[in-house]
């Protein structure tokens, strides 16, 4: 493509790393060769966080609209006009507030058509709540930005991607909350973005059974014989290529993950803990089932090191090519949708 790919960025909550993992990314200029980077904010604040890590050679062009963009520049869109008190490290309504007008902002332009992809970073579920945000986090807010019926929270790295059945909801209604007809939703979605955005053509997904052990088949529990083996065949008869339950805690601790292209996992946490363990550094969120691209660092807002300059900005940087990456491949994908020979053939080429 001729023309770098707009990205935009909305700051996340101002008391936390999220500024500063943007700043350290952008102040790297081989990134303009890749994409023009449009931040979603205020260049005060901005300011204040470069002085807090001492990054002197990054300055913002300030545009009013995404079309104003200049390519080889850090663009920076003003949300908002008034000073606002930065409190480093706080938990606070102005960290919220001010997340929010700027994801809302970006989400804007992103609907619209104006942005390609949209990279977020960190967010406090709880301090960004209001009239304009009920919402667990991102994925949700963007689901109906988007209008979509469903949507699939899928953590991605080099080496290991894992989405969710469950998201942001308490433990103890996670079982409740599992069904064969939503294990093979997400399967569908997740073996959908394996092929659209991954390229991968036939991909193999492991499924996670939800007690210990699976359950043993039966003894501890029987979600996994009534829900989730049924929803495993049905989704074999719909030519996905789904294989489990798999006991959670020997299926990541004797490496099966890397027998598969992705692992479907029943709750938060039974997947994203041993993401993170395995993919800190180089993990990335990604909603799948979006009509648009939407990429996050899989950290948050890591109030205790804000402001002093030791957040790392590998899973940022990760988050924003990974964007890049899943943008051309729906626009290639799209172009040679007529031409399934040569789609075969890349994606095996990328597998």
């Amino acid at each position: 493509m001729s023309e770098k790919l707009k990205i935009g960025i909305s700051i996340g909550d101002v008391n936390g790393i999220g500024l500063e993992v943007i700043i350290k990314t952008l102040v790297d200029h081989k990134i303009y060769d890749y994409c023009t980077p449009i931040v979603y904010g205020q260049t005060k604040i901005a300011s204040f966080h470069r002085r807090a890590i001492n990054v002197n050679e990054l300055n913002f062009y300030v545009i009013n609209h995404p079309s104003q963009a200049q390519h080889k520049r850090a663009n920076m869109i003003n949300c908002w006009e008034e000073d606002v008190k930065i409190d480093l490290g706080a938990i606070n309504e102005t960290g919220g507030k001010y997340a929010f007008l700027s994801l809302q902002r970006a989400t804007t332009d992103l609907v619209n058509g104006d942005i390609d992809a949209l990279v977020t970073a960190p967010i406090n579920k709880d301090n960004i709540q209001r009239e304009d945000f009920k919402f667990p986090g991102h994925t949700e807010y963007l689901q109906e930005r988007a209008g979509a019926s469903d949507v699939l929270m899928f953590l991605v790295s080099d080496t290991l991607r894992v989405g969710v059945v469950t998201g942001h909801i308490p433990l103890n209604k996670v079982a409740s909350s599992i069904t064969a007809d939503k294990i093979l939703a997400k399967l569908k979605l997740m073996n959908a973005s394996l092929k659209q955005d991954f390229w991968i053509q036939k991909p193999r997904i492991a499924v996670l059974g939800l007690n210990p052990h699976a359950g043993d088949n039966g003894l501890i529990g029987n979600e996994e014989q009534e829900i989730i083996i049924p929803a495993i065949n049905e989704a074999k008869a719909n030519d996905i290529l789904a294989f489990g339950p798999y006991p959670a805690d020997g299926f990541f601790a004797n490496d099966s993950y890397q027998k598969f292209d992705a692992v479907l996992a029943m709750y938060h946490d039974q997947g994203l803990i041993p993401f993170k363990q395995l993919s800190f550094e180089s993990g990335v969120n990604f909603t799948a089932g979006l009509n648009f691209v939407r990429t996050s660092p899989d950290h948050g807002t890591a109030y205790d090191i804000a402001g002093k300059n030791m957040a790392s900005a590998s899973s940022f940087r990760e988050a924003l090519f990974t964007a890049l990456h899943i943008v051309k491949h729906r626009r290639e994908t799209a172009e040679l949708s007529e031409n399934p020979l040569i789609i075969t053939k890349l994606s095996r080429d990328r597998d």
